[in-house]
């Protein structure tokens, strides 16, 4: 997904019960915004001195210098997207000199595994850390498969550490457990005539803790060493992952302050001789443009970055000497004042392996600890003009195979791009009416069909993807756009209930960050942006099908399980009654497209004139 507002980032439950079916049916360009270099002492080098390679042997030239160069590559929120992403979702945005911008097309792990190798040679000193969402939300070769070939694709990446993030909870604790260190999946078994070892880097989750033992779940932390140089991570995800993910997938854990849990850490690295900190945090900001190569550090209104990581960066200790950041899927290579009003590098590379972030953390040998000053750090395009990594084409070729009876069936056809962008999109509106189809085949009586944005996780497009043909949807496209396996649930609210759920799109937990549900047809409303908080949902304005909406009155409305927990924010609608539990929604939107499209009459994308928004 390309860098987009708050309100479309927003996560999800476990896909599980759908793989059980399933499987049983068959060079970049800096990015300015960083520290700006300072002149290192006149007496010291950045980096070794000449004649040094391997152990010092006790003569004066082959010792190292003071100060040492450490590479620091990093990306975040891959999703499983071994593929290069298609869309929207595979392109990033480029800032030119004269002011204008241009597309690239960016991603897919064959060329990131080419350009990391490129850009490690000569860097004897290199570390690669990520920022969490390495899994889940993922394309169906991966997701499919639970994730294991990802996880795959990560140790051939030589990924050293990484935090954890929501997504990494969508199956819960035992199957990040497992994903950590390997073994068969206990339900769906081996998918190969190998076993799964699991991750050879390690997740790091300092602010997730057990509930009954009220210590992490996994590793808070980890120090990487090289030599002489130690360089300490602690890994957190959003202290919000409850919110946005299921029950299930969280019980039995506590997510605890983000700031609080490092600075806790920091403390601790210190004792034990680290004093070179990096945090890879699992929330972000969003920068004032859209451009990769956006310099966030200019001077004048609306520049920089806004959003939790904002607030938690002001609150990390000095001790930390830079923020390796995700969640938004923004991009940003930029600088927050940390508590001592001291410059302090945080990066996000995008989403999706469409970025990576380059940056140079020069190490004082003297006293164990970075220079500051001399903090460098750019985003990079994942650019796919460069040979692919052949080790990565021979993994993607193999999941393929196993994936292709399945992913490869033709489930609708459409007539142009049916995109998932906007404040109500084109394909929001597409599949809130495939539930609202789905809802009136299972109970006639079923009336409308919400739908959260955040479990759209990539447009419909009309070029094909391989062989199908042009405007051909394939199982594995709609599985790429909701591959969380949700049920599809109907219930009964009263007229002021639905009322309530639509204020709680603009109110709440959501009034900073609005997740506009979409909506199926016959359902209309206006949207005042001018005001704030709840009134911004025009109440006299809410119609079902030219009707206003009854306060007293019940009506019956079908969501993903998902909402139907009240998740997202919206608790009104975890208080729904009179429950009937359907398949997950995808069925719905393979069952929507086969009956409303062909290869003849092609679906023609929806108008998204539900929601009038005033601003």
């Amino acid at each position: 997904m390309p860098a987009t507002s708050p309100a479309q980032h927003q996560n999800h439950p476990r896909r599980r019960r759908r793989t059980n079916r399933l499987l049983a049916t068959a060079a970049g360009v800096l990015t300015v915004g960083a520290l700006a270099a300072a002149a290192l002492p006149g007496s010291a080098t950045a980096g070794e001195n000449s004649g040094s390679k391997g152990e010092p042997r006790g003569h004066h030239h082959d010792r190292p210098g003071r100060y040492q160069d450490v590479q620091l590559l990093s990306f975040n929120d891959l999703h499983g997207n071994l593929e290069p992403p298609a869309g929207s979702s595979g392109r990033v945005t480029e800032l030119q000199p004269d002011g204008t911008t241009k597309t690239i097309d960016a991603g897919g792990v064959e060329y990131l595994a080419t350009h990391l190798r490129e850009a490690r040679k000569g860097n004897r000193y290199s570390i690669t850390a990520a920022g969490g969402d390495m899994v889940g939300a993922s394309p169906l070769i991966s997701g499919l498969f639970h994730d294991e070939p990802t996880i795959e694709a990560l140790n051939r990446l030589d990924l050293d550490v990484t935090s954890v993030g929501n997504h990494e909870f969508d199956e819960g604790a035992r199957e990040l457990g497992r994903l950590q260190n390997g073994g068969c999946h206990p339900v769906d078994g081996c998918y190969t005539d190998k076993r799964f070892k699991g991750a050879d880097f390690p997740y790091l989750a300092a602010n997730v803790l057990d509930k009954k033992t009220e210590k992490p779940l996994l590793k808070p932390y980890w120090v990487w060493k090289q030599r002489d140089v130690k360089v300490g991570f602690i890994g957190v995800t959003l202290e919000g992952t409850p919110d946005i993910v299921s029950a299930e997938g969280v019980k039995g854990l506590s997510f605890e302050d983000e700031a609080e849990t490092i600075n806790k850490y920091a403390r601790e690295l210190r004792r034990k001789g680290v004093k070179s900190i990096v945090a890879l945090i699992h929330e972000g900001g969003f920068p004032a443009s859209s451009s990769y190569n956006y310099d966030c550090d200019s001077p004048g209104a609306g520049d920089g970055i806004s959003g939790p990581i904002a607030d938690i960066a002001k609150s990390v200790t000095p001790d930390v000497d830079a923020l390796v950041t995700g969640h938004t899927h923004a991009a940003y290579a930029c600088t927050i004042p940390d508590p001592s009003g001291k410059p302090r590098t945080v990066t996000s590379a995008a989403s999706f392996g469409r970025l990576y972030t380059d940056t140079t953390l020069t190490y004082d040998r003297r006293t164990g600890d970075i220079a500051r000053t001399a903090v460098k750090s750019a985003n990079h395009v994942v650019t796919r003009d460069v040979p692919k990594a052949p080790d990565m084409t021979r993994l993607i070729d193999r999941w393929n195979t196993l994936a292709a009876p399945i992913g490869n069936r033709p489930i609708g056809y459409i007539s142009g791009d049916i995109v998932r962008d906007g404040t109500e999109s084109p394909l929001g509106d597409l599949i809130a009416d495939a539930q609202l189809a789905y809802g009136k085949a299972l109970d006639a009586e079923t009336d409308l069909a919400l739908m959260n944005p955040g479990g759209i996780r990539a447009s419909l497009t009309h070029a094909a993807g391989g062989g199908e043909g042009d405007g051909v949807v394939t199982y594995a496209e709609g599985f790429t756009v909701q591959p969380f396996a949700n049920t599809v649930n109907l219930q009964d609210f009263t007229g002021a209930q639905l009322i309530q759920a639509l204020k709680e799109q603009v109110s709440g937990p959501n009034e900073a960050a609005p997740k506009i549900l979409q909506i199926s047809s016959g359902l209309t409303y206006t949207l005042d942006l001018t005001k704030t908080g709840a009134d911004r949902v025009v109440t006299d304005s809410i119609r079902l099908d030219g009707s206003a909406i009854d306060p007293a009155a019940t009506y019956r409305v079908a969501t993903n399980s998902f909402l139907a927990g009240g998740g997202d924010g919206f608790p009104t609608l975890g208080q729904g009654t009179n429950d009937l539990v359907g398949e997950d929604d995808l069925t719905a939107l393979e069952q929507y497209l086969t009956a409303n499209s062909s290869a003849t009459t092609p679906l023609a994308p929806p108008a998204a004139d539900r929601i009038t928004i005033v601003q």
